[in-house]
């Protein structure tokens, strides 16, 4: 997988036609290979040029000039793959692009496969493997919320936890190995009480940061909020309000909504994707029949679902009715909001008391657009936004989380065998293993396919 006698060459820049393009080289060949076809316009050697500076001229091939161009230098070790690194800003034509691209990969280059550059980083000692996938996290991000997450963890806010973790449990790890060796005169030099503290306390950490991944998935790939209720409630013009565009068609005529219909947007940094969906209501027309189906799918995926009501026509035995059957096609961490329509139809104090014995209804009006921002408060209190703004470490990758649980599940094993004053030998093995999970996440204990799976989520130029 990795050939640190191979130079690699791809384009950091996104596909086609733009001012300029950016070629990266990155290998112990890159500055012979750039030295070949590059000629400096102040005339001076490339071997002089230092690290970490910009230099304009000419790239030829042979006695063809092909473009004028700009090359960074980043010498190694201090550079993104701890290699030597050459940057070569050109014209964005495409034409010139290949041209170059052939040329380097004349020269010796050979094209990058998908995340080897930031593959080479985590191998060259730049990052953990844990930084590495936070790379790909922060390329792909978009969303304030999604970008904070990722660069956080980039930059070893994430990281640091874990190793922390992991030093605490070595000292007593090495302590229970130490007692093994002097098995015979069975001695103690792990203190039970205190070892049994630390394993509460990691427990407890640990299960912190695997509650969170509920939010930091979210974030990652936006929350997900199906807008259900009978037809003519107002679902399509709500989409509408939220979305500031006329997004769906919004008519008299009950069951126009025939499909789901799904766009985002982003409050306070988070996205969150809207899908309104075809009333639901007993109907014998099958186009319609069909909408409704896929209404109940949607709301089966959702983190949230916005159960919409007239509030002119409903009562509460109605909309107890209405959760109760939207509750039994959801999971159980689905939160559902009811949300009282029309409301500048009638007497707001009066259909507030004549819903007064639900918690949390937010009432508006979607067609004068009353309201909007209490609901659209509650939705970031549904998904936690204020965790954002604690600081507090959040999960967004699966790898990590199971890799967590998997190391809570052995530090359990180790806190009951404490209680069942179990031998230290045994104990060791639970504490190894814990260990082991940790590692995982760092990357200090890796296979070929695992780190195969995780940059070949990648794009080409990083």
């Amino acid at each position: 997988m990795y050939n640190s006698d191979e130079t690699i060459i791809a384009l950091s820049t996104p596909h086609g036609v733009g001012a300029i393009a950016v070629l990266r080289l990155s290998g112990s060949k890159a500055f012979a290979i750039t030295e070949k076809v590059f000629r400096s316009a102040s005339g001076k050697d490339f071997s002089s040029f230092k690290s970490h500076t910009l230099h304009f001229g000419s790239v030829y091939e042979d006695e063809e000039l092909i473009d004028e161009v700009v090359i960074s230098i980043f010498k190694n070790p201090n550079s993104f793959t701890g290699e030597d690194v050459v940057e070569i800003s050109c014209h964005g034509s495409g034409y010139i692009q290949q041209r170059l691209f052939q040329l380097f990969i004349k020269q010796g280059a050979r094209v990058a496969n998908r995340g080897e550059y930031t593959m080479r980083a985590f191998m060259n000692g730049r990052m953990d493997l844990s930084q590495a996938e936070a790379v790909a996290d922060l390329v792909a991000s978009s969303s304030e919320a999604s970008h904070r997450v990722a660069l956080q963890q980039m930059r070893g806010g994430f990281s640091s936890e874990i190793k922390e973790l992991r030093e605490q449990l070595i000292y007593f790890a090495s302590m229970i190995e130490l007692e093994l060796d002097f098995s015979e005169e069975d001695v103690e030099f792990a203190n039970r009480n205190e070892l049994k503290k630390l394993v509460s306390d990691l427990r407890l950490h640990i299960s912190e940061l695997c509650n969170s991944f509920a939010l930091g998935n979210v974030i990652k790939n936006g929350i997900p909020v199906a807008i259900a209720g009978e037809p003519n409630a107002g679902k399509s013009t709500l989409l509408n309000v939220l979305l500031n565009e006329e997004r769906a068609i919004v008519s008299e005529i009950a069951g126009t909504t025939r499909d789901t219909i799904e766009d985002e947007i982003t409050l306070e940094g988070i996205r969150f994707r809207f899908i309104d969906t075809a009333g639901i209501r007993e109907t014998t027309d099958t186009i319609e029949a069909l909408g409704i189906g896929r209404t109940y799918e949607k709301i089966n995926a959702s983190s949230v679902v916005i159960l919409l009501f007239d509030a002119t026509l409903s009562d509460a035995s109605k909309l107890s009715d209405a959760i109760k059957s939207v509750k039994e096609k959801i999971g159980k961490n689905t939160a559902v909001l009811a949300v009282a329509n029309k409301c500048d139809l009638s007497d707001l104090t009066q259909l507030q008391q004549k819903f007064n014995t639900f918690n949390n209804i937010v009432f508006i009006s979607a067609k004068q657009k009353l309201n909007i921002e209490d609901l659209k408060t509650r939705l970031l209190e549904l998904a936690n936004a204020d965790l954002l703004s604690s600081g507090q470490t959040i999960i967004t990758n699966a790898r990590h989380y199971e890799a967590l649980n998997n190391a809570n599940a052995a530090l359990e094993n180790v806190y009951n065998g404490l209680d069942k004053k179990i031998t230290g030998d045994l104990l060791a093995v639970e504490i190894r293993r814990a260990l082991y999970h940790l590692s995982e996440i760092l990357g200090k204990v890796t296979t070929e396919d695992l780190l195969g799976s995780i940059f070949s989520r990648f794009c080409i130029g990083k």
